[in-house]
């Protein structure tokens, strides 16, 4: 079964966003719309699309700072729409780290061919853990060893209790999945703990002041839902 790519449709106007994608879904893409920019960060984890087609104008957060946001985020491939065609806005889109450009209104046929055009280009680079028997996860500067309880990060051994490495090996080898903080809770401190869901962001406050965001990889908050080690 071939698993269908998904685009994110950012766009407050939903007669636009209708019509795109009912184009997409046409051409057997997967899409979601959201109105405004905090639903589109939002969604952008929970819905990891291939490509988004992100309006500028937007209400609350415009889609220039989304797009930098995103980019700092991950690679993924980002068409801009917008009513602006001056060359300045065109200019300032693509160095904010947008693929591709287009200006409304256009042809929905064209704006189809543009997402195929990008996606063609796109290769992401996956980053995976390399892991072994003996419980170790190794990415570029961090390796986290289960069998002594140990974690070297950038050449040096960290100090690290016991609960914080464990928090840290179970997001690591399992690069990209998102977890609740009920998940986390339940899988690190059991089902009998009796404490609550901050001891999980306590404790990953935690291991953001030892280990910092890396190129590659970093440990992500998905707003409203958990945590994630993320790679690029």
């Amino acid at each position: 079964m071939v698993t269908k790519q998904k685009i994110l449709i950012v766009d407050d106007d939903s007669n636009i966003a209708e019509l795109i994608s009912l184009y997409l879904v046409k051409e057997c893409f997967d899409t979601l719309i959201v109105g405004d920019g905090e639903s589109a960060l939002t969604a952008f984890d929970t819905f990891e699309p291939n490509l988004v087609l992100l309006d500028l104008m937007l209400p609350g957060i415009d889609g220039y700072t989304v797009c930098r946001e995103l980019r700092t985020r991950s690679q993924t491939p980002i068409i801009m729409l917008s009513a602006k065609g001056e060359v300045f806005d065109k200019v300032l889109g693509l160095e904010m780290g947008a693929d591709d450009y287009m200006e409304k209104p256009f042809d929905s046929k064209e704006l189809v061919a543009r997402v195929k055009a990008v996606l063609r280009r796109y290769k992401p680079i996956v980053v995976e853990p390399e892991l072994s028997d003996d419980k170790v996860v190794k990415y570029q500067d961090l390796e986290i060893n289960m069998t002594n309880y140990s974690v070297n990060y950038q050449g040096s051994r960290l100090d690290m209790p016991p609960k914080e490495l464990e928090l840290l090996y179970f997001l690591a080898s399992s690069p990209n999945r998102v977890f609740t903080r009920e998940q986390l809770l339940d899988q690190i401190w059991g089902y009998e703990y009796v404490g609550d869901t901050r001891t999980v962001d306590v404790h990953i406050k935690r291991l953001r002041e030892k280990i910092k965001d890396h190129e590659t990889w970093r440990i992500a908050t998905i707003w409203g839902i958990g945590y994630k080690f993320e790679v690029s």
